[in-house]
């Protein structure tokens, strides 16, 4: 770091968690330090981090990065989940989950750390700068959602002045990343900012806490949604012409349960709806918009021929495998003759069909 820092022991009691933490849903914002703790209690793994602390104390190279705050206090910029930890091994009755579990770990640890190591640091922007290597590029992952509202933060206390692309490029340098992974996480952002503005347009258990932010940046790296939703990741902008439509309507289709034509947004149900947004099958997309399912609505692009021949593909693949295993068995199900007969009926029914659309092409039929 370029900016002097100091080593200092700092008492518990003295350390605040930090209410703009990335990772904390902005609903938890103006929330007080209890409700703080039970929302990382929430997951799990604050119990396993409470026992290790518990049984080993807490590693003074793994220290607190803070800033000063006021009061004689400190605000922890790194490190809230281990402060947290700390806190719920001097005051367990602040848990509100897991209270069983919680004194479990009580009863089973021999360290109550008092004074935490931690490094103190004049401003929090160093801090941040050293956050993006470490839980974006880094060994500490942050989840998505997360990463991308870190970054937020980061281009606007950092490059305000700067255009999207130039300030996703100095943040990429910044924190040892790709420009267009950056760029991708920026953009969505601003998407995921206008959904969570709307409400989350009132779709049921819907909230900054379930939302999948993935879901966004896997579908701006498909150039139909991309298209659908009004963005353009080689502009300048690239978020300055959001369909708002649009989005509700992508939003809808791949969290509203309710339903019938939900997506997943894993890769295949994201490669399809990709397909079907595409101009040249309208009606692949009307088809969708009246509520059926996304397989059928691909089915009116080439699509189904693709699925077509990964199908025979992975049909001769797995035949062939049952070949080279058929002279090792002992004996054979009951089944297996009539098993048989089926594969050598569909072959047949697929050979007639086939026939029969080369005879209707060459009559031209």
């Amino acid at each position: 770091m370029a900016e002097k820092t100091v080593f200092q022991k700092i008492s518990y009691e003295d350390l605040l968690l930090d209410t703009h933490n990335p990772r904390l849903p902005k609903s938890m914002g103006n929330k007080s330090e209890s409700e703080i703790i039970n929302y990382f209690l929430s997951d799990a793994s604050l119990i396993e981090l409470m026992l290790a602390i518990g049984k080993n104390d807490f590693f003074e190279g793994e220290q607190l990065l803070v800033i000063k705050a006021e009061n004689n206090k400190y605000c922890v910029i790194e490190g809230n989940r281990r402060l947290s930890a700390v806190k719920l091994l001097h005051n367990p009755t602040i848990a509100n989950i897991y209270k069983s579990k919680v004194d479990q770990v009580i009863s089973e640890s021999e360290f109550f750390p008092k004074d935490i190591p931690c490094l103190v640091f004049d401003k929090k922007d160093d801090i941040l700068k050293y956050l993006g290597f470490r839980h974006i590029t880094g060994i500490k992952s942050w989840k998505l959602l997360e990463k991308a509202r870190y970054l937020t933060k980061l281009k606007a206390e950092n490059y305000s002045g700067e255009n999207i692309q130039s300030s996703s490029r100095e943040i990429a340098k910044m924190i040892g990343s790709r420009k267009d992974y950056v760029l991708r996480l920026l953009v969505g952002y601003q998407l995921y900012d206008i959904i969570e503005k709307n409400g989350f347009y009132k779709i049921k258990g819907l909230d900054d806490t379930t939302f999948h932010f993935n879901y966004i940046a896997d579908s701006l790296s498909h150039s139909n949604i991309e298209q659908f939703l009004g963005v353009d990741l080689i502009k300048e902008n690239p978020a300055s012409d959001i369909k708002l439509e649009n989005l509700c309507e992508w939003t809808n289709w791949l969290f509203n349960s309710q339903l019938p034509n939900k997506i997943i947004g894993d890769s295949e149900h994201l490669n399809r709806l990709n397909k079907i947004l595409d101009s040249k099958y309208s009606n692949a997309l009307e088809v969708f918009r009246k509520g059926e399912e996304l397989k059928i609505a691909y089915e009116y692009t080439d699509g189904i021929k693709e699925q077509f021949e990964k199908a025979i593909d992975d049909a001769i693949k797995y035949l062939e495998k049952a070949d080279s295993l058929s002279h090792k068995q002992i004996e054979f199900r009951d089944s297996l003759e009539d098993d048989l007969k089926n594969i050598s009926g569909i072959i047949r029914k697929i050979k007639s069909v086939k026939d029969e659309i080369e005879s209707n092409d060459k009559l031209g039929i």
